[in-house]
């Protein structure tokens, strides 16, 4: 097994852990599986083949398999597939499994996790009664997190906050307020060519003759209030960026589908964070960044800088009070996964984005009754469609769970014109029905690739990685005790990393194997290209021997500015699914990358859509060109590949490494219909 259980023990030698789980009496994230120590070997029909422990809250698959809950519904967060079979998967179409299936789990026998004090055994549904009422060495370290919290519980508080707040940037309310945000919102619109630094690349904003119908490139700042039933769930979204990075931005990467942030409708991929709680973070680490907005609580407020795209209108125009406009967040509840939603969506003739035609009579959208005909739809779910298709929002509802959140604009007296659709056929229509066809251009599979020898550029300044080959003599049936993650079938085709060293196991007693180790090779064989599957199979089948020689990459953050107290130490895990940061990532070495091709297309009276930073500087010498910006309704926004914090590696086949930003704008605006840019993308930090 890889996978192995904590030793209550061992917290007590940090004061700053979470506390034991109540349940199972072991430390672990609250998304993740209770942990035990099971007296005997189960049966392998009893075991997920994700963990590889017995089953917790089985689930069973269309394709016949049985998974853990937790261990299913975040392997889902990444992939399509069946662990198993690799058959495409919907976690919504899994079911629970049988009662005597769960009752034949809940029988299994377990030692009490505080095996010092309490030399008991039981059925594992016994254990949680036992360590509440009965259990001797729970009732011991209650009583010492007790006596250890007390001394710290006032007057303590996070030191970034505390630095920030009396600097915060005071954001004044400006004259006029965007009719295109909520009534919380505070909205100023601003023109990103302004000199708020490091917005917008001016290379990639072509001059007024190059786009006679578009004016000006228009952002607004929005005060956005973001609301937790749990004060410590997950917002649910990747960020890149920081004063550390060259994006020097916090920016975000990523949205998930039925997360906090989605559910509220308001933060998009690419939106800018300026602050968070008051305290204003354009000058703060990443992992500053990450420690105020992983901050519990049951509002987090936030101001956000988001692009609106190019406008054809005069701003007088577009913020007039002439026209009665509103924005209207409506929840809809599918019954079934599959059920339809009752609502035909169009494109207009002379505007971007998708609008309702028709909500069909006795459909779920119609009983609800808060959508409208002629509604502008700004997003589904937090996925941002104000410059989207017909067909991407149908394929958003239908792969929906049960929750279908609509953010719409509502204008009041404006009458629809003809539709078209991305054919440009007049007054044709695409339905959110969940049994509707849906045609989507497929793109071809994505050809990722190793980095090339002559694409190789230096480590970032103050990064070190390090190779260490470790040997460890152990018995056969020892446990290397480490969880996995990333592996080539990743979105991001990430190498495979340890995601934590188990406090039972041959590598915690080593020691030299650390969380956030790239694992190379496991007694001679490659781990770098491998698939998590094939890097799981090598790994179990490889410990099953006396010795074992791992080759691994330690990657070493550059030093900074000792603080007080490391920020990232009082990043309070439970709820947060452990992941090397964004930053983490910049350390990897060239031959580690995974590269990929992008083709964009543009009319001459486009601009490609995103912004640079990065590039060689006298006295900071090569820096990585990064992406900054993605401006929606352009090339680089429709496209959907590119991300924000992603790498350019080159251009049309020239390498960009070396390279001034004064060389490579020239070189992108040069391209005039068709650029390929070959890129790295590394996800975000979780928060």
């Amino acid at each position: 097994m890889l996978d192995m259980m904590a030793d209550p023990e061992m917290e007590e030698q940090d004061s700053k852990i979470s506390e034991l789980c109540h349940k199972c009496g072991q430390c672990h994230l609250l998304q993740d599986n209770h942990l035990y120590n099971f007296q005997d070997e189960a049966d392998d029909e009893l075991v997920c083949h994700i963990c590889l422990q017995p089953l917790l809250q089985p689930m069973d698959t269309p394709c016949g398999h049985t998974y853990c809950f937790k261990c299913l519904e975040n392997f889902m967060q990444e992939y399509n597939f069946c662990p198993m079979d690799r058959k495409k998967l919907c976690f919504q179409h899994c079911r629970k499994s049988s009662i005597l299936v769960r009752n034949l789990l809940d029988k299994l026998t377990i030692l009490c996790p505080f095996q010092k004090e309490c030399q008991q055994t039981m059925q594992r549904c016994e254990l949680e009664a036992h360590l509440q009422n009965r259990c001797p060495g729970f009732k011991k370290y209650k009583s010492e997190l007790e006596r250890r919290k007390n001394p710290h519980s006032k007057g303590k508080e996070d030191p970034v906050t505390m630095e920030e707040t009396n600097t915060a940037r005071e954001v004044e309310p400006p004259d006029r307020v965007s009719s295109l945000v909520a009534e919380s919102s505070i909205a100023a619109v601003v023109s990103l060519g302004s000199a708020e630094p490091g917005l917008v690349n001016p290379a990639f904003e072509e001059g007024e003759e190059d786009l006679p119908q578009k004016a000006s490139l228009v952002a607004e700042t929005s005060m956005i209030e973001i609301h937790r039933d749990d004060p410590e769930e997950e917002l649910g979204m990747r960020i890149v960026g920081g004063k550390d990075t060259p994006l020097g931005n916090v920016v975000v990467q990523e949205v998930f589908r039925d997360s906090v942030v989605s559910a509220d409708g308001k933060i998009a991929p690419g939106d800018h964070i300026l602050e968070v709680n008051g305290v204003n973070i354009s000058s703060v680490t990443h992992r500053q960044a990450i420690s105020l907005l992983r901050h519990p609580g049951p509002v987090l407020h936030l101001i956000v800088l988001q692009e609106k795209g190019f406008s054809n209108r005069t701003l007088q125009q577009d913020s007039s009070p002439a026209v009665n406009r509103e924005v209207i967040h409506v929840t809809l509840m599918k019954g079934d996964p599959s059920e339809p939603l009752g609502i035909k969506l169009i494109r207009k003739t002379d505007e971007t984005g998708i609008f309702i035609l028709d909500l069909l009579d006795g459909g779920l959208a119609a009983k609800n009754g808060k959508l409208s005909r002629n509604d502008k739809v700004l997003s589904i779910n937090g996925q941002d469609l104000r410059q989207g298709t017909p067909e991407t929002a149908a394929q958003i509802i239908q792969t929906s769970a049960a929750r279908v959140n609509f953010v719409v604009l509502r204008q009041s007296g404006v009458q629809l014109p003809d539709a078209i659709e991305d054919g440009g056929t007049p007054n044709s229509s695409s339905s959110s029905n969940g049994g509707s066809p849906v045609h989507h251009q497929r793109r071809p599979d994505q050809n990722h690739y190793r980095r090339k020898s002559n694409y190789h550029k230096d480590l970032p300044q103050g990064y070190l990685s390090q190779e260490k080959t470790v040997a460890i003599k152990k018995d056969l049936k020892e446990s290397l005790g480490i969880t996995i993650g990333g592996g080539r079938d990743n979105k991001n085709k990430l190498p495979i990393y340890v995601t934590s060293v188990q406090p039972i196991g041959c590598l915690f007693r080593d020691g030299r194997i650390k969380r956030g180790d790239v694992l190379l090779s496991i007694n001679g064989i490659d781990l770098t290209q491998l698939n998590y599957y094939e890097a799981v199979s090598a790994l179990k089948s490889n410990a099953a021997s006396h010795t074992v020689v791992l080759k691994a990459l330690e990657i070493l953050l550059p030093e900074r500015v000792p603080e007080s107290t490391d920020p990232l130490s009082d990043i309070r895990e439970h709820g947060f699914s452990w992941s090397p940061l964004w930053i983490t990532w910049l350390g990897l070495p060239s031959y580690l990358h995974c590269c990929q091709d992008i083709v964009l297309h543009k009319t001459n009276s486009e601009s490609w859509g995103f912004s640079i930073v990065g590039g060689f500087e006298e006295g900071k010498g090569n820096q990585p060109f990064f992406i900054k910006t993605i401006v929606p309704g352009t090339p680089a926004f429709r496209d959907r590949r590119l991300k924000c914090g992603d790498e350019i590696v080159a251009v049309n086949g020239v390498t960009a490494v070396g390279m001034s930003n004064s060389e490579l704008i020239p070189m992108l605006k040069e391209q005039k219909n068709k650029v390929t840019l070959t890129v790295v993308s590394w996800p975000g930090s979780l928060v």
